[in-house]
């Protein structure tokens, strides 16, 4: 199926990279140079597939125009002016109005993640700054295992954790599938939201479902005798266990957790 994407890069080195690709791939790509540029945009979310990959550096953040809030563009706040940030997001608003092709859907983005590693990422550049990475897909277990991968070695290479000593990864995968099967219900007409603010003290993630939401203190203590052989409450326990920080919001559909750096340099550097 040929699908329209919109790249917003100020860059253009993940922009051209991907273009190529597309295009060779029969999609119809349009590249946009800036954020302000990309609110402007009737209907942007009519876009299958919106990659944006900019550089807030010293300059004010831009207000929507003409009434588009550009759901599909990294969230900057006003508190974020001024401040050195990569802003990074994925986002597939169409792919659950179609009949959800969830191979088509991971193709996409571990396109874009390998092209994004290969060609932008650096370690000398990534510890130089604050990089917010957003993701919004519709409901789908396949695609979250490039995006877990992804952002673990992101965290690495700030010098957050050692990957190969830490349980990150066990804790964002829980999360993750508890968003999509147990928020969403596997309802592809769902989207699941994730967001890592990343900074050399720290790494704060937020997974976010359209589900109902639950009451997390109805989840059964896995630790009591009785429920030794339940799996319930398990994935929640895991995660309180691994992360230094874990909020459920009132509605029970989005879970913030923080890594705090385990280099002694950078927690050093923050006080």
């Amino acid at each position: 199926m040929q699908r329209k994407i919109l790249i917003i890069d100020d860059h253009d080195d993940l922009a051209s990279a991907l273009d190529s690709a597309f295009s060779a791939a029969g999609h119809l790509v349009r590249i946009l140079k800036n954020r302000g540029d990309a609110i402007t945009v009737a209907n942007i979310n009519d876009y299958d597939l919106i990659i944006t990959d900019l550089d807030v550096d010293n300059s004010e953040v831009v207000p929507p125009l003409n009434g588009n809030k550009g759901s599909c563009l990294p969230e900057l706040s006003p508190a974020d002016a001024g401040e050195r940030i990569k802003a990074f997001k994925l986002c597939a608003p169409n792919f659950r109005r179609d009949e959800l092709d969830e191979d088509e859907l991971k193709n996409f983005v571990e396109t874009v993640l390998n092209y994004k590693t290969r060609f932008v990422d650096t370690i000398e550049f990534v510890r130089q700054l604050h990089e917010k990475i957003e993701f919004e897909l519709p409901s789908a277990i396949s695609p979250m295992h490039s995006i877990l991968d992804y952002l673990t070695k992101r965290v690495e290479k700030l010098g957050v954790v050692n990957t190969e000593q830490s349980n990150l990864f066990v804790a964002l995968d829980e999360a993750f599938v508890n968003a999509v099967k147990h928020g969403n219900k596997f309802n592809a007409q769902k989207m699941v939201r994730i967001t890592a603010e990343l900074t050399r003290q720290e790494a704060r993630f937020t997974v976010e479902d359209e589900g109902d939401g639950f009451d997390v203190n109805s989840i059964p203590d896995p630790l009591d005798p009785e429920n030794l052989f339940k799996t319930s409450g398990r994935g929640c326990l895991f995660i309180c266990n691994i992360m230094d920080e874990v909020k459920y919001n009132e509605r029970g559909n989005r879970l913030t957790m923080v890594k705090k750096s385990e280099n002694p340099e950078f927690v050093k550097s923050e006080k």
